[in-house]
């Protein structure tokens, strides 16, 4: 426990704690509504807040926030409206937020493209004690949402006409998934990036789905293998002086493969002991595919 004795690390080790909790907390809804690379994009889009703030002497993660989420509600209004023409709109949104930060920082006294590196690869003795606050308070707002109104957004991100048709706002659901992801997504940049964020929050709950069908079930697995994926590669950075970012997707992946090859043999099993309890003549029923395992169960 010798990483404990470092105040840098403390913070580091909560940063980590807090983003594996929200990662795939709201990963899960974007994976249902079939848009695991949304972080991706808002990752893009937040680098012109931390342009920003650099330019404008401003908290870097204060201004990523405001940016990726006035980023989020433009990708969904572009999703509702776009029609034809909304991918090549999306695509200059990403781009140039991407230019936009590279940028602002190159415009700001004293400032380099080096200064970017930490955000978008993460870095474990930059989490000052400032970001720590600025991530405990959108950590907590994600949590809230993603508890909170779980059934609520899992309903409609499973099927938005039959959210419609129950007398849910869908069109503000959907805002409010998009401006959730985009504040995890600035969460998560301090550890482990911009560029690599959308991994953490979308393969643990990939390979959740590789165990369970129900919704609560994958939610909770999803969000423990997010916890400790994130604070081993947090020490694992430490110890071997390799990128955090780096190492916690590398894990995660680990993880999905391990995960995957485990689930093999228990399907088979489950599907023989299905087969067994069958009575003779009676049909087989309609198996659910495995891609749509966590969307069709109904523990939410």
């Amino acid at each position: 426990m010798e990483f404990l004795n470092y105040a840098f690390m403390q913070r580091a080790l909560l940063a980590a704690v807090l983003v594996g909790v929200t990662a795939p907390a709201i990963g899960i809804f974007l994976v249902q509504r079939r848009q695991p690379l949304m972080g991706d994009g808002i990752g893009h889009v937040a680098m012109t807040g931390v342009g920003l703030g650099f330019l404008l002497n401003a908290s870097p993660v204060w201004m990523a926030t405001a940016v990726s989420v006035l980023g989020s509600v433009l990708m969904e209004l572009i999703r509702w409206y776009g029609r034809t023409r909304g991918d090549i709109a999306l695509a200059m949104l990403f781009y140039g937020g991407m230019a936009g930060g590279v940028m602002f920082v190159n415009l700001a006294p004293g400032g380099s493209n080096a200064n970017l590196t930490s955000y978008l690869f993460g870095s474990l003795s930059t989490v000052s004690p400032s970001d720590v606050t600025a991530i405990t308070v959108l950590a907590a707002f994600v949590v809230l949402v993603t508890l909170g109104l779980r059934r609520q957004l899992f309903a409609v991100s499973q099927d938005e006409e039959f959210a419609r048709v129950t007398g849910l706002p869908v069109r503000a659901l959907n805002l409010l998934t998009a401006v959730t992801a985009a504040v995890t997504v600035t969460v998560a940049m301090r550890v482990v990036g911009l560029i690599l964020v959308s991994a953490l929050m979308v393969v643990p709950v990939a390979a959740a789905q590789q165990l369970t069908r129900s919704f609560a079930a994958t939610f909770a697995i999803a969000v423990a293998l997010g916890v400790t994926v994130s604070i081993s590669g947090t020490i694992t950075s430490f110890y071997q002086d390799v990128p955090p970012g780096a190492t916690i997707v590398l894990l995660t992946i680990a993880a999905f493969v391990a995960l995957t090859a485990a689930a093999a043999p228990l399907a088979r099993r489950r599907a023989r002991a299905a087969a067994a309890a069958r009575p003779a003549g009676e049909p087989a029923e309609c198996s659910i595919p495995a891609g749509r395992a966590t969307g069709d169960g109904l523990g939410v």
